[in-house]
């Protein structure tokens, strides 16, 4: 099946900044809305962010909104998840993942996105 391919995670130390990169076949992905999730460990997989298709509107949970930005270059068929003032809960393994829904009702759910990447481990330390 289709398969996501992330990169650029790696050890960090608090405030610094990393960008994660998530490939995606050209065939499907401008047809789908990207996601970002993390899961640290001992605890379940939560919502990052969301990108609609088009990259007009973004969705971001609480704790990372003003620190990272997500955003998509549908020519590169890339998604991108930019990391600023990093925090040691922020350390987590992150998941890309496309969807073929819309809106933030859906797109905070990890059962409505139909591909998934491998995770890259993000590790900030204190």
């Amino acid at each position: 099946q289709v398969q996501l391919v992330e990169s650029g995670g790696g050890l960090v130390q608090a405030g610094g900044s990393l960008r994660l990169s998530c490939a995606a076949p050209g065939s499907i992905f401008t047809q789908y809305a990207m996601g970002w999730f993390r899961q640290a460990p001992g605890k379940d997989r939560e919502f990052v962010a969301a990108i609609r298709r088009s990259g007009a509107i973004t969705y971001y949970t609480d704790p990372v909104k003003g620190r990272f930005t997500i955003s998509r270059d549908n020519a590169k068929n890339t998604v991108y998840l930019q990391m600023n003032s990093l925090k040691p809960e922020d350390t987590a393994v992150y998941y890309c993942a496309a969807s073929d829904c819309s809106g933030l009702g859906c797109l905070r759910l990890m059962l409505k996105y139909n591909y998934w990447g491998q995770g890259t481990q993000v590790a900030v330390s204190s």
